[in-house]
């Protein structure tokens, strides 16, 4: 009666959506199971996306053919690169989106993809073969035959509410908990465990005193996400505001504690370090005596504001109260308040790289579930699996992103290998070649990749190797062009800079403290005529791979250096107990993470350099 799939997606969040998308557009036929249609791609807390690291995922996912940077530049009311007074490793775009209109772009997207099936029901039942799925079962007893399952449960997943001493059942605010998969999972041998995050109140704009509050406009000129050219930029933006919470705002809130489910135990699960409720950061930094606030609008026409910096489960008349001792909230009136959540989710060291279970056959996971934190990071994870179970549905190779080629390889690879026991958020710091893994060249590193598995199209293709050739010419122009000082000192005086005393060639010129390739062009009036055509992008990517040329050589080499033991292959379902020369951490160890290469090896907490020789010295008499 009903279709058969080659892939099933269960969840119709972040990860649900570029899952069941990137599997529809290579081929596979997918059905996206949601609890309620109207939520596809809920932005569950924030309206934004990207922000420090979170903008290089995107931009990643936009290169490889998926479409949160085309929805996120579709439906922006502010852009922002934050980190410009760092260095280009350190840039990440991010972008304040209409929360309504985000979430209807997706579904637009996914019903235009005619690969992609949907359908409104609870998905509480994996149907199996042995050790590998055939089905999915739903709530109300339908059976749907599938080669595949990605699952995305985000928060539902036995998801239980709390607003001070009140806790109910539900997934988010307004919506049910997911039931029975959880159970189900245990019982076949996956081990589970419980983590938590929480979202502030949201206030009526009409209710604040915006004079008080010091505005955040997005950047003058502002970029976009997507390098491909289904978007534009913005012509207009709406402003950010920022304020501080006081002494007295964490006395009113201090009244509450003794009824705040994470202080008196009734919390279980595993919290975020990197974005704590407001009550964790009151009692964790005891001798701040304010914090910040942002008040975020929700859209172009609506006057709901996101309280950043406010995320707390206390009593909704604690919160209330609180909040209009803000500066600037007086009279503010409260149209949600915030809530913490706890969820279950499964520690992803039982996933293979492809995001496949190592217990069950095509089976993936993806986003929440796997302990991330974040739209981005989900919807990075959602990518890789539709394209893995497609993959593995049509008999052709995993696609795996190695650490040096992505942060989305350096997101899998440290969950796969280290597990986390909190709510994992990717940082740059977290990525050893960040300044190879730049927001600005992410089409350059991966698109060609994209194009090989048929997510991006030719044309996207060819405007990036049409960039390439105009970095390379920029670069050997540069080389081969004088810039001479009669006609830089005057330009350099101008700008506040020390004059020259014998000319240059122009990327010697350039890589001289706060000159740019503005600047340059200026003392070089030859450049001006030479780059009249080229892509404003391509010059600019010149310009860091000259200012930066010694430290991007510096990585090259160590990631090659390291690509020798990524490709040093160890046999799937081997038995590292037999090797007795290793110490017994590493053994167990390497036996609970099972990896593939001797790279993955490595980087396994609590196997040390020893290990990985003595491993490979035994592989190698194996061979032999």
């Amino acid at each position: 009666m009903y279709p058969s799939y080659d892939v099933i997606v269960i969840g119709g969040g972040h990860a649900g959506c570029e899952a069941a998308n990137a599997a529809a557009t290579l081929g596979s036929k997918v059905l996206l199971i949601t609890m309620n249609m109207q939520t596809i791609a809920q932005m569950s807390c924030n309206p934004a996306m990207g922000g420090v690291a979170k903008g290089q995922i995107v931009r990643e996912i936009d290169a490889l053919g998926g479409m949160s940077g085309i929805i996120t530049d579709k439906t922006m009311i502010q852009f922002r690169m934050l980190n410009r007074s760092k260095g280009p490793a350190m840039w990440s775009p991010r972008a304040q989106s209409d929360r309504m209109m985000f979430a209807q772009e997706w579904r637009d997207t996914l019903e235009a993809n005619m690969n992609v099936d949907i359908w409104q029901e609870m998905a509480t039942e994996l149907v199996m073969d042995g050790d590998k799925i055939t089905g999915v079962k739903t709530s109300l007893g339908v059976v749907f035959n599938t080669k595949s399952v990605v699952l995305t449960n985000g928060t539902f997943l036995n998801g239980l509410i709390h607003i001070g001493e009140k806790q109910f059942g539900g997934g988010r605010s307004g919506e049910h908990a997911a039931k029975g998969l959880t159970e189900q999972l245990v019982a076949l041998g996956f081990e589970a465990g419980r983590m938590k995050t929480g979202t502030p109140p949201r206030v009526d704009g009409r209710s604040l005193n915006w004079e008080k509050l010091q505005e955040q406009a997005g950047d003058e000129n502002p970029e976009k996400f997507s390098f491909s050219d289904q978007t534009t930029t913005l012509t207009k933006q709406r402003s950010c505001f920022i304020t501080y919470t006081s002494n007295e705002v964490h006395d009113i809130l201090k009244t509450g504690f003794d009824r705040s489910p994470m202080f008196n135990g009734r919390i279980q699960g595993l919290g975020p370090r990197y974005c704590p409720s407001i009550e964790d950061k009151i009692n964790r930094f005891a001798e701040r005596d304010r914090h910040q606030i942002f008040v975020e609008p929700e859209g172009w026409n609506t006057c709901e504001m996101y309280i950043n910096g406010f995320s707390t489960s206390l009593p909704e008349d604690v919160q209330y109260k609180a909040l209009r001792k803000i500066e600037g909230f007086e009279n503010a009136k409260m149209f949600r308040p915030g809530y913490a959540i706890e969820y279950d989710f499964f520690p992803p060291t039982q996933l293979k790289p492809t995001l496949e279970t190592k217990l069950i056959e095509n089976l993936y996971f993806a986003g929440q579930i796997n302990g991330t934190t974040g739209y981005e990071e989900a919807a990075s994870q959602g990518l890789m699996a539709g394209i893995n179970a497609h993959n593995k549905v049509v008999e052709a190779e995993p696609f795996i992103l190695k650490r040096s080629e992505a942060y989305i390889g350096v997101l899998i690879d440290d969950l796969i290998n280290k597990g986390t026991d909190e709510p994992y958020r990717m940082f740059t710091s977290r990525a050893e070649y960040r300044i190879l893994l730049r927001q600005d060249n992410a089409d350059i590193r991966l698109t060609h990749l994209g194009h090989q598995l048929g997510l991006a199209t030719d044309e996207r293709f060819n405007a990036v190797q049409k960039k390439k050739e105009q970095i390379e010419t920029t670069i050997e122009t540069l080389k081969e062009t004088s810039v001479k000082v009669v006609n830089a000192n005057p330009h350099l005086e101008a700008s506040g800079l020390q004059t020259m005393s014998h000319g240059l060639k122009a990327d010697k010129f350039l890589k001289k403290t706060k000159v740019g390739m503005a600047l340059t062009m200026e003392c070089a009036p030859s450049l001006k005529e030479t780059f009249a055509e080229f892509d404003i992008k391509a010059l600019e990517e010149a310009e860091v791979l000259l200012k930066y040329e010694s430290y991007i050589e510096k990585e090259e080499k160590i990631a090659e250096k390291l690509t020798t033991l990524e490709n040093y292959k160890i046999p799937e379902g081997f038995n590292f107990r037999e090797i007795t020369s290793l110490s017994s951490e590493s053994r167990e160890k390497l036996s609970k993470v099972g990896p593939l290469t001797l790279g993955q090896a490595s980087r396994i907490s609590g196997v040390t350099p020893a290990d990985v020789t003595i491993l490979m010295v035994y592989l190698d008499k194996k061979k032999a």
